[in-house]
């Protein structure tokens, strides 16, 4: 009888042990916020959903930083990192923003053209950064998609300084122009990846969490 010499296979990991990693954490505790933006935006206390979109693109930069400062990550926990990144990013990035745009225009069919386009701008985005990555090493094509809840929390805060119709007009021509940078060739620097634009960024996390906070006193 001829022995079996095949070497033993590695036992594959549970799904669940993956959630035990600090940056998985910091990128679920991101979803969380995404998924309280996305409540109180369907219940029209934008202040609320302003803040949580705001701390969701914060915990996303946390993971990032958090990451590669861990030492003992495996390539495959770096994978299942990234891919989970790019699965929240979507509905942050994408939906998120979309629903704001929906609830503001009180769920008018028209406003869902411009929903779509915004969801679909960030699929075709995060598909093609899946593929092919950053250019040449360090800069993204199409502007990145944290930068849509950043610019719209932005905007945001001239909502009480124009009419209705006149905010919903800013709001849906933001979200499409957005939507069309991102599937854009212009090349962005990847701000994340320095941890002087993540303490701005958290300084800028803070501020925005203040003013819209005191709005909802």
């Amino acid at each position: 009888m001829t022995p079996d010499t095949s070497a033993p296979q590695e036992l594959q990991p549970t799904i669940l042990s993956y959630v035990k990693d600090l940056p998985n954490i910091c990128s679920l505790a991101g979803l969380a916020c995404t998924i309280l933006a996305i409540y109180y935006s369907v219940l029209g206390v934008y202040s609320a959903a302003m803040i949580g979109m705001v701390w969701a693109v914060a915990f996303d930069w946390a993971d990032g930083l958090i990451a590669r400062r861990m030492k003992g990550r495996t390539g495959t926990d770096s994978a299942f990192g990234g891919q989970l990144d790019v699965l929240i990013d979507i509905v942050s990035y994408g939906v998120t923003p979309a629903i704001l745009l929906l609830s503001y225009g009180k769920f008018e069919p028209v406003f869902l053209l411009g929903a779509f386009l915004m969801v679909a701008a960030s699929a075709i985005r995060l598909s093609y950064f899946s593929t092919f990555g950053l250019a040449g090493g360090k800069k993204y094509t199409g502007l990145a998609l944290d930068n849509n809840s950043l610019i719209l929390v932005l905007v945001f805060l001239l909502e009480g300084t124009l009419s209705h119709d006149g905010f919903t007009i800013l709001l849906y021509a933001s979200g499409v122009t957005l939507a069309a940078l991102n599937v854009s060739q212009i090349k962005t620097p990847k701000l994340s990846g320095s941890s002087r634009n993540v303490f701005i960024l958290a300084a800028y996390t803070v501020t925005i969490t203040v003013i819209y906070g005191w709005k909802l006193l």
